[in-house]
C-alpha cells in the first residue's frame, strides 16, 4: 500500500480536498441519469459503489475526524446502503499508513528519540492504520509491544473539519435554533479527547482495572514510559479483529462465548461505571487464540450523567413504554420533545419514538436475548428506510434529544451490530455477578 509523506492539514488544503471529492460525486449522478434514460431498469448499486469508491479515497488521506466520520457511518449497517458499510469499513484498520521518514520523525518530536534507540526491533511499515492513528510492532528484550502513533495535525484539523461539515449537517437534519450547536460541540469535544494519547492511556488502564474480573475478556498492558500525548505503547496480542474472525466462524458456542463477554463489558461499564467505551467497531477488538475477547482502544470514552441514564434505560422498560403518561414524561425529560413544540410535532415524534423504542430496546425486556434473529434486524432496516423516504420528517425540527444521545445510541448500534455479526445468544443479566 502506498504510504503517505504528508497529510493535508491546512483549512484550504482539506476544503479543496472535499471539493474535489464534491465534484467527483457530482459526475457520478450525472453518467448515473444519462445512462437511466436509456436503460430504465438500471439500479442505483452501481452509482453507490462508485460514489462509496470516490468519498472513501477522499477522505482516506484527509484522515482524522473526516475519515472517523466514515468509520462511525460503516457502523450503521442497517440504515447505510452496503456499498458505503463495506468501503467506509476499511477506515476502521485499513488506510494508507505514514512513510518510514515521517514515522522517525513524530518519535524524536514527541518522546526525544528514534524508534530504534528505544526499542530493539520496530517494524518500518504500519502493521494497521485508521482514522487517527496507525499501529507498528515493536519489541524489548523478546517482549513484544503494539505501538500507536497519531498522524500529524489531526487535533489542529478538527475544529476546521467540523466547521466545513456544519452547513450541511444542519441542512442534512434541519437542525434549528440556537442550541444545536451542543451536538457539534460534544462531537468536537469527543474527538479532541481521541487525539490526546495521555487522556487514552489514563483511561485504557483504568478501564482495564475496573473490568479485569469480567469473563473471557482480557486487555493489554500499557507502558507509560514508552508512551506520549501523540505515541501509546502497549502489550502486542496475538488475535484477529472481530469481523475476521465472524467471516468463517461457525461454531455458536464460541460466537455465545465471545457475544456475552462483551455484552457483559457494555452492560457493566454502562450501569455501574457510568462510562462506556463509545466506539464498539471491529477494528477496537481482538480475539485471542482462546477465543477470548480483547478490547485495544479507550480513546472514546463517554461519562453517562445520572439526569440522563435514569430516564434513558426507564425508557427500555415496556412497562414504562406502554404508558402513555410517563412516556410522555420521559420523552421531555431527554429533549426529545420540547416545550415549544407545535401539536403536530408532539403527536408526530411521539408515535415515532413510540415505535423505535419499542423495536430496538427489545434486549432488554427479557433474560435472553438471540442476537442471530435476522427479523430483529430486517425490522430495524426497514424502519430506518422508511424514516429517510419520510418527507414530515424532514419538515420537522430536528433539533431535539439530549448531546448525550449521540455517542450513547452509536455505541447500541455498534454493540448490537457486533452480537449479530457473532450469532451471539445472550444473558442479558448476567453482568450484575460483577456489580459489588
Amino acid at each position: 500500500m502506498k504510504t503517505l509523506d504528508k497529510i493535508p492539514t491546512g483549512k484550504i488544503e482539506r476544503a479543496t480536498q472535499l471539493v474535489k471529492t464534491g465534484i467527483k460525486v457530482g459526475g457520478n449522478y450525472v453518467a448515473y441519469y444519462g445512462e437511466k434514460i436509456i436503460n430504465p431498469s438500471l439500479t442505483k448499486e452501481k452509482l453507490n459503489e462508485e460514489n462509496a469508491e470516490d468519498i472513501y479515497d477522499g477522505l482516506k488521506n484527509l484522515k482524522g475526524s473526516a475519515l472517523k466520520v466514515a468509520q462511525m457511518l460503516s457502523m450503521d449497517k442497517s440504515i447505510m446502503p452496503q456499498a458505503y458499510v463495506e468501503k467506509f469499513s476499511l477506515s476502521q484498520f485499513s488506510v494508507p499508513p505514514l512513510s518510514a521518514p515521517l514515522v522517525r520523525k513524530t518519535f524524536k518530536k514527541y518522546l526525544g528519540k528514534y524508534p530504534e534507540e528505544i526499542y530493539d526491533t520496530f517494524t518500518q511499515d504500519a502493521v494497521n492504520a485508521a482514522s487517527i492513528g496507525q499501529v507498528h510492532k515493536a519489541s524489548i528484550n523478546g517482549e513484544n509491544f503494539a505501538v500507536k502513533i497519531q498522524y500529524p495535525g489531526v487535533a489542529e484539523s478538527i475544529s476546521s473539519d467540523l466547521a466545513l461539515v456544519k452547513p450541511f449537517a444542519t441542512r442534512m437534519f434541519n437542525l434549528k435554533g440556537k442550541d444545536s450547536e451542543k451536538y457539534f460541540k460534544e462531537v468536537e469535544n469527543k474527538l479532541l479527547e481521541e487525539t490526546d494519547y495521555v487522556l487514552e492511556l489514563k483511561q485504557s488502564i483504568e478501564v482495564s482495572e475496573k473490568c479485569g474480573k469480567i469473563e473471557n475478556l482480557r486487555f493489554p498492558k500499557y507502558f507509560p514510559d514508552y508512551s506520549s500525548e501523540k505515541i501509546l505503547t502497549m502489550e502486542w496480542i496475538e488475535g484477529e479483529h472481530i469481523s475476521e474472525f465472524t467471516a468463517y466462524n461457525q461454531d455458536r458456542e464460541i460466537g455465545d462465548k465471545i457475544g456475552q463477554a462483551l455484552w457483559d463489558f457494555y452492560m457493566y461499564q454502562m450501569h455501574y461505571l457510568k462510562q462506556v467505551h463509545a466506539d464498539p467497531h471491529p477494528g477496537n477488538f481482538l480475539i485471542d487464540k482462546n477465543d477470548k475477547l480483547v478490547a485495544i482502544d479507550f480513546g472514546c470514552i463517554k461519562q453517562v450523567p445520572e439526569d440522563f441514564y435514569v430516564p434513558y434505560f426507564e425508557l427500555a422498560k415496556p412497562e414504562v413504554i406502554n404508558n402513555p403518561e410517563l412516556f410522555n414524561k420521559k420523552l421531555y425529560e431527554l429533549e426529545i420533545l420540547r416545550h415549544d413544540d407545535t401539536k403536530e410535532e408532539i403527536i408526530y415524534f411521539t408515535k415515532i419514538f413510540h415505535d423505535l423504542l419499542s423495536l430496538f430496546t427489545k434486549p432488554f425486556h427479557g433474560e435472553f436475548f438471540d442476537f442471530s434473529d435476522e427479523d430483529f434486524f430486517g425490522k430495524i432496516a426497514q424502519m430506518g428506510e422508511e424514516f429517510s423516504k419520510d418527507s414530515q420528517l424532514r419538515k420537522m425540527n430536528g433539533n431535539r434529544g439530549s448531546k448525550h444521545f449521540l455517542y450513547i445510541n452509536r455505541t447500541f448500534f455498534g454493540l448490537y451490530n457486533l452480537l449479530h455479526d457473532l450469532k451471539a445468544r445472550i444473558q442479558t443479566t448476567t453482568f450484575r455477578k460483577y456489580i459489588e
